[in-house]
């Protein structure tokens, strides 16, 4: 319970007030634990984040993997894909691992982040292939930049949300469109 109270704070901390947020008298602070204690649990804050994002992405790769299971033409699938992962942007849980940089991590918690990243984007290949793509994966690859794009626009707050998803939307179904 006091692991997940710590993850649920670093939650908190991290889309309230990014990286620079993310100290353990903060966590210590917000679940009533002995900063000590914090340390029982997490080695850094790096420890904190890569836990999240064990615990995090599996959550939203089954979030989009049921949106895409709703559709049933491929062309539909790959629509769901992107509005999917751009409606969980507004998630905390999301705003929460993306205000850390990657370059806190060590190697194997990026490989591992990378490895998750990679299952998400393998959800559309399938639907690429079905759609007539000679290289469905190369095609999926571009896909998730349009959406990792169109993440980062949502994040800086220039444009209504819904724009940036629309946009988003429209240049990935014309562009994978054979």
């Amino acid at each position: 319970m006091q692991r997940a109270a710590l993850l649920d704070a670093a939650r908190s901390l991290l889309s309230e007030g990014g990286t620079e947020a993310l100290t353990f008298p903060a966590l210590a602070e917000r679940t009533g634990l002995a900063r000590s204690s914090v340390y029982e649990y997490f080695r850094s804050r790096a420890a904190v984040v890569e836990e999240l994002c064990a615990v995090d992405f599996p959550v939203w790769a089954a979030e989009v993997e049921a949106a895409m299971a709703a559709a049933e033409e491929p062309e539909a699938k790959v629509e769901a894909y992107v509005r999917r992962q751009l409606a969980l942007v507004g998630d905390r849980r999301h705003r929460a691992v993306v205000a850390i940089s990657a370059s806190e991590l060590d190697a194997g918690a990026r490989e591992r982040i990378r490895a998750a990243h990679g299952g998400l984007v393998a959800m559309i290949v399938e639907a690429l292939g079905e759609m007539g793509h000679a290289e469905p994966r190369l095609a999926a690859m571009l896909v998730q930049g349009v959406v990792d794009a169109a993440v980062r626009r949502i994040e800086l707050g220039a444009e209504e949300p819904s724009a940036v998803t629309e946009a988003a939307v429209g240049m990935v179904l014309r562009g994978v469109r054979v």
